[in-house]
């Protein structure tokens, strides 16, 4: 399973350096800017997981959260952010992110792991879905 991945982030530099980084490692990577142009890619794209910044013009991370938790709850997230406050860290776990990395992004290993995790429990969904379709029903 490849995973298919939306970097999502105003600053294009910190975009660019971690659609690289995952294109490497063999993930499927869709990019935007900002949480308004995320929702086009997101309509559009099978999208597995999302890796946001918080802070962007248009429609914020948490916004985008937002998003997802009401119109694609399966989609997992991750928010990576140098706007550190008590409230955006409960606000994002109570919308379902699965991890919070602080920038700046010295060393992507915190992040990569993040990833990591999140295709293990989709790859254990999927075998048990399967596993669900392959059972016959009881009469």
């Amino acid at each position: 399973m490849s995973l298919n991945l939306l970097i999502v982030d105003d600053e294009a530099e910190i975009r660019n350096l971690l659609a690289r980084h995952f294109t490497l490692l063999d993930y499927n990577v869709e990019t935007a800017e900002n949480g308004k142009a995320a929702v086009e890619v997101l309509e559009n794209n099978r999208i597995d997981a999302v890796i946001t910044d918080i802070l962007m013009p248009e429609m914020d991370g948490i916004g985008l959260l937002g998003y997802l938790r009401n119109h694609l709850p399966m989609v997992r997230t991750i928010v990576i952010t140098g706007y550190i406050t008590l409230d955006n860290a409960l606000s994002c776990m109570r919308l379902g992110a699965e991890a919070f990395v602080f920038k700046p992004i010295e060393d992507l290993t915190e992040l990569e792991e993040a990833v990591e995790l999140i295709t293990k429990r989709l790859k254990t969904w999927q075998r048990k879905l399967r596993e669900l379709r392959g059972m016959k029903p009881e009469s």
